[in-house]
């Protein structure tokens, strides 16, 4: 979440680049984004992803990466998401205080503390921002709306933080992150993330945090808008599946749909829906 404090931002300036950043611990990382990735199996039929701009085009520079925040779930995702396809990188994001006393473990996993509309908050969360975005493997996750909103409300806001910090960062990256959730032809839900076209910052002086804020809600409102589209299809060709998980009623019901195929020479599948497969 990100703190809404405007007068930090002229605090946060020559302090920032020199702050140095929290320390990950990168083998307890990967073990939990392999957790994370169990758990969403458990709990998910499938991850989707779709994928309309190559994120290979970005290496060599920091990246900001803003999403969405629908559900629970969007830090685990995010978790995922950063060891499946940055896994070269040194990911950060801002969480709640009050959040992080519940998971202190987070702290060495790249998350850091602030206290939503102070003042302390928004140094901080500007301080460690800048850091990272002035670092060239660094990726920097933001749900920039800073509460949770449903994948439907439009327009899409966002709080100033990313705006004020992109007025004080020099050249990075601005990836858009759309997540949704949605129920198709199974009993568990599918998820689904899709990233948007990057937005190049070479200067971030050469406009006000205002409408780096603006610049930033619109891109995300405009990937929410074509994710929405493509899931409304329940078409799953347009995707690329990254996880595959729970399928089918469960408990005796499927050991009987299983006892009944197997008794006919064929391979059991619990999926409700293979025909669309």
């Amino acid at each position: 979440m990100i703190p809404d404090r405007r007068e930090a931002k002229s605090e946060a300036g020559s302090a920032a680049s020199v702050h140095a950043l929290p320390h990950v611990a990168r083998w307890q990382l990967r073990l939990f984004a392999r957790y994370c990735g169990y758990y969403l199996r458990r709990h998910f039929h499938r991850l989707y992803l779709l994928e309309p701009s190559p994120l290979t085009e970005l290496e060599g520079v920091p990246v900001l990466i803003c999403l969405n925040h629908p559900s629970w779930w969007d830090p685990l995702i995010a978790v995922y998401l950063s060891q499946h396809l940055f896994a070269s990188r040194r990911h950060y994001g801002p969480i709640d205080s009050t959040a992080m006393g519940k998971y202190k473990f987070f702290e060495r996993l790249g998350f850091f503390p602030v206290t939503p509309e102070t003042r302390e908050g928004a140094f901080r969360f500007l301080q460690i921002g800048r850091a990272a975005l002035s670092t060239a493997d660094c990726a920097l996750w933001v749900t920039a709306q800073g509460r949770f909103e449903d994948v439907r409300v439009r327009p899409t806001r966002f709080q100033s933080g990313v705006g004020h910090l992109a007025r004080t960062s020099s050249r990075f990256v601005m990836l858009p992150l759309a997540l949704e959730y949605s129920f198709w032809r199974e009993r568990t839900p599918e998820a689904f993330a899709c990233f948007g076209e990057p937005i190049e910052v070479t200067n971030g002086h050469s406009r006000s945090a205002l409408d780096w804020t603006r610049t930033f809600a619109l891109a995300v409102e405009s990937t929410q808008d074509s994710l929405a589209e493509r899931v409304k299809t329940g078409q799953e060709s347009q995707f690329r599946e990254l996880l595959s998980g729970t399928a089918g009623v469960g408990g005796v019901y499927d050991i009987w749909r299983a006892a009944k195929s197997y008794a006919r020479g064929r391979r059991f599948r619990a999926e409700h829906g293979l025909g669309s497969r």
